[in-house]
């Protein structure tokens, strides 16, 4: 192994949770894949938010936890200084309303205090199953060998105003749901910058690592690759 990669998992961890052992697991599996050595840092959103931005530096890139988060203002904090920092970053879950969030207030697309975005539409301690429906090249290439149902605790719907506010100009969007909602996006001003409704990590496996949380560790050894050349 000649790569090590140091990764922060924005999170609340409670072993108890099922996506949190995923959470790490799915590292695992990618890392194996792709033969490098990787060390992984459960940070929670209280102890980060007492750091200057500076102290996430020292990390080649972060995955945000599927949830639950005990408090969303510290979250969406965190969110807006990793985007400043330009590092390959997965945002999963419950954070991917915290990721619109911060986008609302970075670009002003307030509405008279209009609500932009529901709360979560999946009632309960229960997963759904989410269909993906790719519509860019790149996605349709990471969900060409593996399936396109996923499992999600969150789902959260978009204003019509807001997707035409957000698309294009600030965020692409990868893959639709068979609700006919945003379900993974990417930033248009970031190397790497996507965020999912889902949780992608519980349908990982050894055998086949899933396509996300590879192509998220392959971005950090791209940028790394790029700085040592």
């Amino acid at each position: 192994m000649s790569e090590s990669l140091k990764i922060a998992i924005i999170g609340d961890y409670n072993f108890t949770y099922n996506s949190h052992q995923a959470t790490n697991l799915s590292l695992d599996h990618a890392a194996d894949f792709l033969d490098v050595q990787l060390n992984y840092y459960w940070l929670r959103p209280n102890e980060v938010i007492k750091h200057k931005p500076v102290y996430l530096e020292g990390f080649d890139g972060f995955i945000f936890s599927p949830g639950p988060y005990q408090n969303i203002f510290y979250l969406n904090g965190i969110i807006r200084t990793v985007i400043n920092l330009k590092l390959p970053t997965l945002i999963t879950g419950e954070a991917f309303k915290g990721f619109i969030e911060v986008l609302v207030q970075l670009h002003n697309l307030h509405n008279s205090n209009e609500k932009l975005i529901s709360e979560n539409l999946v009632s309960g301690n229960r997963f759904e199953k989410i269909t993906i429906i790719p519509e860019t090249k790149n996605c349709i290439q990471l969900y060409d060998n593996i399936s396109n149902i996923e499992l999600s605790s969150s789902r959260y719907s978009l204003y019509p105003q807001l997707i035409s506010s957000l698309k294009n100009e600030i965020i692409k969007i990868e893959a639709w749901n068979q609700f006919d909602e945003p379900e993974i996006l990417s930033l248009q001003s970031h190397p790497f910058f996507v965020a999912c409704g889902f949780c992608p990590q519980i349908s990982s496996t050894r055998e086949i690592p899933h396509p996300l949380i590879y192509t998220l560790l392959k971005s950090i050894l791209l940028e790394k690759d790029e700085i040592l050349s």
